[in-house]
């Protein structure tokens, strides 16, 4: 059995500008933070960025990585539109391929199963079609005659997804309500990349069969970052940090990058953080 295990930095340096780049999690819940933050550290954009998008997609568009977005929605969740991504987009920084919640699924759901599409009913009728006229519709061969959209496969060159819990062979466990598709990033993706809480030595028979989200054989390399999530939510490790997505969401984009992702590494980013902390219970 091969050990998996990696640095943020040596996943990051596994990554090339102009790739198609899939992150999970959903809005501000279980983002792979601290693979982002690496990527800002890098020289590496000109990204086509696949994401049911949260602050990850924030970060990357503000900085200027995102060359094409796919995505059903951008949001913090607490606060409903990621504002660092509208600022981006208003001022035409990025294409935008926007598809429905369904469609988004589906697409995953196709390129993990390396179809090249798969019929659906989401979009019909919608302004999804008008907005991406690229999309094309597929006639059922059988009696029904139904008409149905090909959503088109998501492939990825590289997915980074964040779990709780992640052995050194490229398992994944989850542990709070919901499994947000990283499975299927995983699976759509050329290579894949689990950011964790914490690296375990295996997991046992005692473990619900059900939370062991993510195959060895999808999984490329496998980071311990405690805090990694931060400041999305990683329940039950971690809520998400409110007060700090509050000053993310409301710092212009050169201050707050100045203060908190100036530095050389993760641990730059948590120490920060917690000096803000500090400040704040003054």
């Amino acid at each position: 059995m091969t050990d998996k295990t990696m640095t943020v930095d040596e996943v990051v340096g596994r990554l090339r500008s102009g790739m198609t780049i899939g992150i999970g999690g959903w809005g501000s819940r279980r983002k792979p933070m601290a693979l982002v933050r690496a990527l800002l550290r890098s020289e590496i954009g000109d990204l086509t960025v696949i994401s049911y998008g949260g602050p990850d997609v924030g970060l990357l568009a503000a900085a200027g990585r995102i060359r094409r977005l796919v995505a059903p929605f951008a949001t913090l969740d607490s606060i409903p539109l990621e504002p660092h991504f509208r600022a981006a987009r208003e001022r035409g920084a990025f294409a935008l391929t926007e598809l429905d919640e369904a469609m988004f699924m589906w697409g995953l759901h196709a390129a993990a199963n390396r179809l090249p599409f798969l019929p659906v009913r989401a979009g019909l009728g919608s302004d999804v079609m008008r907005v991406n006229p690229e999309l094309r519709t597929v006639t059922s061969p059988y009696a029904d005659g139904e008409e149905f959209v090909a959503v088109p496969a998501l492939r990825m060159d590289a997915a980074l997804v964040h779990l709780n819990r992640a052995d050194r062979l490229g398992n994944g466990q989850y542990l709070g309500p919901d499994p947000y598709f990283d499975d299927l990033f995983c699976e759509a993706a050329d290579t894949a990349y689990v950011s964790c809480e914490r690296i375990v030595e295996g997991f046992g028979a005692d473990v619900l069969p059900q939370t062991l989200l993510v195959g060895r054989h999808s999984v490329t390399g496998v980071v311990e970052t405690p805090n990694g999530a931060h400041f999305t939510s990683c329940v039950p490790d971690h809520d998400r940090d409110e007060p700090f997505q509050k000053l993310y969401a409301t710092t212009p984009w050169p201050e707050f990058a100045e203060r908190f992702l100036s530095g050389k590494s993760e641990d730059d980013y948590q120490a920060a953080v917690r000096a803000w902390r500090e400040e704040e219970t003054r």
